[in-house]
């Protein structure tokens, strides 16, 4: 059998050295293999710490940092035109976005540009905390050309430190193992002497805590609005300082207790999960065949024209 094949690869291979190409590759030897590339270290989110507010440098990132910091805790005083209701960004990402069972910031800002079937398209960071502001907070979109936008996401970029870009650090809202059916009449026993200490017996809350319901509460389009998702934060969180206390079925009966009562309605809501694939407890007719599960018993009225959401029309799948 001939060699020049052998030859040709070792001669290329010398001429591109001796151009200074250090990026060749090697030549092949008979008989053997091409050695792969040796893998990156994997990101070990169990032993990843997040940075503290100690960690925060002492220049205009830092400055940018902490009012992001501020806007997330007291949003309705700081944004009252964009979050006109009676909950903040805190009150849904516990301690700021620092608790681990109720939907941490750490690592959320490497997570986009990503596809989310809800919007049917690819979002970005800003619309993913506006996605928040109309839904969540039942308010309005925050311009993400503003200093307050740039803020928010240099606080939720500072608690993704050393988080690889499409990596995710421990801690989420995890689902509910049991899918169980919530029962308003046990869920309203349960929250009148278990949650009406903090909220009220009216669901309103108080200055430091949300209102659960009615015109200053998250609207029917947050994922809040949801039994299972209501229910998993319920589960995992609450009553405040004894999570997990709570029975999952006892979780499931105060999430349709409280989600069965009236609150902000969201325009455009039913162009949600435009490719279907909606989750069943979705509780509002969707153009894609879902119907209401649970809707509440009526919906106070927005016509904002700012708050309606739709699909972003630049980037769809």
């Amino acid at each position: 059998m001939s060699n020049r094949p052998v030859l040709r690869s070792l001669l290329l291979a010398m001429l591109l050295a001796a151009c200074g190409r250090s990026d060749a590759p090697a030549a092949a030897t008979p008989g053997t293999a091409r050695a792969a590339p040796a893998a990156p270290s994997a990101f070990d989110a169990d032993r990843w710490q997040p940075p503290t507010e100690a960690d925060i440098p002492n220049d205009s990132l830092g400055a940018s940092i902490r009012r992001g910091l501020a806007l997330v805790v007291h949003t309705t005083d700081s944004l009252p035109r964009y979050a006109p209701g009676h909950i903040t960004c805190s009150n849904c990402h516990i301690a700021a976005g620092q608790s681990a069972d109720a939907s941490p910031f750490w690592g959320v800002h490497g997570r986009y540009p990503r596809y989310i079937d809800r919007a049917g398209a690819v979002v970005t960071m800003v619309d993913r905390v506006n996605y928040c502001f109309t839904r969540s907070l039942a308010g309005r979109k925050l311009p993400g050309d503003s200093r307050e936008m740039a803020d928010i996401l240099a606080y939720i970029a500072f608690l993704s430190r050393g988080v690889p870009v499409g990596a995710r650090a421990r801690g989420g809202l995890p689902a509910m193992r049991d899918t169980l059916v919530g029962d308003t009449l046990r869920g309203g026993a349960t929250f009148r002497t278990t949650c009406a200490t903090c909220h009220g017996p009216d669901g309103q809350g108080s200055p430091t805590v949300p209102a659960l319901w009615g015109p200053r509460s998250y609207s029917v389009g947050a994922s809040m609005a949801r039994e299972e998702r209501a229910a998993s934060f319920i589960w995992h969180n609450m009553p405040l300082g004894k999570p997990k206390s709570l029975t999952a079925q006892q979780a499931f009966d105060v999430a349709a207790f409280v989600n069965s009562h009236p609150r902000p309605d969201l325009p455009g809501k039913e162009r949600d999960w435009p490719g279907g694939k909606s989750p069943a407890d979705v509780p509002y007719d969707l153009r894609s065949g879902h119907k209401a599960y649970r809707a509440p018993r009526m919906l106070v009225a927005r016509t904002d024209a700012e708050a309606v959401v739709a699909a972003p029309a630049r980037a769809r799948r």
